[in-house]
């Protein structure tokens, strides 16, 4: 099954023809699924602390009782340092 003709296109490409900091993010993700760990970390370098960010958000949404504002805090802070910085490893 071909799932790449299914997968959303990015707004900012499309439009602007720029990457966004998210460009590689789905094809990074159908690369984890398929099991190429390292295909995954260099389509989409943010891949790793994107997926346990998204984690951390499901936590906060599913255990009420723990306050995880400041582990949100700063995974979005080191997930946004990825993909930044992997942005930069991508086009420079």
């Amino acid at each position: 099954m071909d799932l790449e003709k299914y997968m959303f296109p990015c707004l900012s490409k499309t439009f602007f023809g720029v990457e966004c900091l998210g460009c590689g993010f789905q094809r990074g993700l159908f690369l984890l699924l398929k099991g190429n760990f390292v295909a995954a970390f260099q389509m989409y370098p943010a891949i790793y602390t994107t997926l346990l960010f998204l984690g951390i958000v499901s936590l906060n949404f599913f255990d009420k009782k723990r306050n995880y504002k400041n582990l949100l805090i700063g995974m979005a802070i080191i997930n946004g340092l990825f993909m930044i910085v992997g942005y930069l490893y991508k086009h420079y």
